[in-house]
């Protein structure tokens, strides 16, 4: 096994360079041209471990970094991943396994991300149930677990998940107060928060994680905000009030594939005839894919970020119009820097919530899920929504103008900021 593995490294290695040590003792470098790319150096703990990369390498890698098989050595985990993603994106042919099990999970993916409710409420829980704690821990205050806005890109992660939720509260058009809002998937309540607070609106925040909802209902008492802000343990497809205003932010993730048409069926149902609704997701700047198996059993079972194209004709299907499509594409890299800093700097902490192995998993899921939008093809999109083509502005001026007046009304630093400082 460690002869097949070294010629299947020695055909993928192209850029940077990877030095190996081996179980018997030995080391093999295997590189692209000096200077081409990132360096790393990793260690085989056993045999067992190399057999497990040879055949199945999307899942043994992040696998063996978290049992201690395969270990990292002249960095981290995000050097490693660095220099295998890096060839990975200009070499995926030298990968025959690779291509095998991407072929053969795309062939079930719809049975992988079949979801209906009791189910979803099941994989939220793997992810958002796990103690509080955890998250106040490389989170920003707010703990806004979700892609944030660098406009300028040298914003802290407070200033930036401020801004993101300034982003959103423009393209939502929050122009009068009252105006009754649906949070779907609502976190820990920083946005619908938010909403009510800055905005004036009435909130419906929807999660299925129990933890989240508890922390919700907590804030929004500590606030006072709770005749404005309520928040309910449900899913989506059991909503049948009507709303002015419908966002969802990071919660698309989950739905699955052919739960795509549901979804937005019922934010047709549940949008008023000249209400504004507002998407917020991960997706992929390429042809329809899957979930990485490590990511797919570890971090977020039943979880996908789709191509655009995967998404767009749900939308034609429930009569929904698009009103405006917008791209981010670093800001979740820098997000993800931010995360991942602050989860090493608290590791030890971190630790003794739970142990040796989840921090290990946790820093292969954050630095795994960096890259993916630094050196691959992820994004972020945020997808306008009306009944009526008259809902929005009819250019996209008003959006950084409302920005800027809500900047303006916070005499240049809000409320959230001041109390992080």
């Amino acid at each position: 096994m460690q002869a097949a593995l070294d010629a299947v490294l020695r055909r993928f290695i192209r850029l940077g360079r990877l030095a190996v040590r081996w179980p018997d003792g030995s080391a093999t470098i295997y590189a692209g041209p000096p200077g081409s790319g990132p360096a790393a150096t990793l260690a085989f703990r056993d045999h067992a471990t190399i057999r497990r990369v040879l055949l199945n390498p999307s899942l043994a890698v992040g696998e063996g970094y978290m049992d201690g098989g395969l270990q990292v050595r002249d960095g981290g985990i995000y050097d490693l991943l660095d220099v295998l993603i890096a060839n990975l994106m200009v070499n995926w042919a030298a990968l025959p396994a690779a291509r095998l099990h991407a072929f053969l999970a795309r062939l079930k993916r719809r049975l992988d991300q079949h979801n209906p409710a009791r189910r979803a409420r099941r994989n939220a829980a793997h992810h958002y149930d796990l103690n509080g704690r955890l998250y106040s821990l490389f989170l920003d205050r707010d703990r806004q677990y979700s892609c944030a806005y660098f406009p300028r890109g040298d914003e802290t992660l407070e200033e930036a998940q401020i801004a993101k939720k300034r982003h959103l509260a423009a393209k939502l058009c929050l122009n009068r107060p009252g105006l009754s809002v649906l949070d779907i998937g609502s976190g820990w309540g920083g946005l619908a928060l938010t909403l009510a607070r800055e905005y004036g609106a009435r909130v419906l925040g929807i999660t299925l994680s129990s933890e989240q909802l508890a922390e919700s209902r907590a804030r929004a008492a500590a606030e006072g905000l709770a005749d404005r802000v309520s928040f309910e343990l449900l899913d989506y497809r059991a909503v049948q009030q009507k709303f002015d205003r419908i966002v969802s932010v990071g919660m698309f993730e989950h739905v699955g594939v052919g739960y795509y048409p549901a979804f937005f069926n019922a934010v047709a149902r549940c949008l008023n005839p000249d209400g504004i609704a507002l998407l917020h997701a991960i997706g992929r700047n390429e042809q329809p894919g899957s979930t990485n198996p490590w990511l797919a059993r570890y971090i977020f079972p039943g979880g996908y970020c789709p191509a655009l194209s995967e998404v767009l004709p749900a939308i034609e299907g429930s009569r929904l119009l698009v009103a405006d499509i917008e791209i981010l594409r670093l800001h979740y890299a820098e997000t993800l820097r931010h995360w991942r800093r602050r989860f090493a700097a608290n590791r030890d902490a971190i630790a003794s919530l739970y142990d040796e192995r989840f921090c290990r998993m946790f820093e292969f899921y954050l630095a795994g899920a960096e890259l993916s939008f630094r050196r691959e093809n992820m994004m972020v999109f945020q997808i306008q929504l009306a009944h009526e083509q008259t809902a929005v502005p009819l250019t996209r001026d008003y959006i950084v103008a409302t920005e800027s007046a809500t900047v303006g009304r916070q005499s240049g630093v809000s409320p959230e900021l001041r109390r992080s400082r």
